[in-house]
């Protein structure tokens, strides 16, 4: 007869809450930088981080980055994670894990607004001018 091993020996620190969390703690606190909405950059920031057995994040690092200001909102996010303390059996030990992470970035979809001018000028009854113009324009918040 097998045992069931879904116990793992050593708990080591994960984000409270899980995946989901994490990803509305982002979702939540992302402010999407100027320079990247001016060059309408988007992407995918690869982060590696050391979280301490006290739940702290040390040593934020770049492994891809996308610049335009992205890189440094995905380090000011991941530097004001904490994760919760962790215990062994009811025993603190003492860990240090490198963990992934991985923020996207991207632009909020742009509105777009179709509208027309005609202008109609009658010069006289013979020659009618008619001019017409379309326009279409780009609307985004930031």
């Amino acid at each position: 007869m097998v045992k069931n091993r879904s116990k793992k020996f050593i708990k080591l620190p994960e984000y409270e809450g899980g995946k989901e969390a994490f990803k509305k703690y982002i979702k939540t606190n992302l402010v999407y930088p100027k320079e990247a909405l001016d060059k309408r950059v988007e992407g995918t920031v690869y982060l590696s981080a050391v979280v301490n057995d006290n739940g702290d994040v040390l040593q934020v690092n770049i492994e891809q980055g996308v610049g335009a200001g992205c890189d440094e909102e995905a380090i000011r996010l991941i530097d004001n994670i904490q994760f919760p303390k962790v215990k062994n059996r009811g025993v603190r030990v003492r860990v240090k894990i490198k963990k992934k992470f991985r923020i996207n970035f991207k632009l909020p979809p742009q509105k777009k607004v179709n509208f027309q001018i005609v202008n109609k000028k009658v010069k006289d009854a013979e020659h009618k001018t008619a001019k017409s113009y379309s326009y279409t324009i780009l609307i985004s918040k930031h």
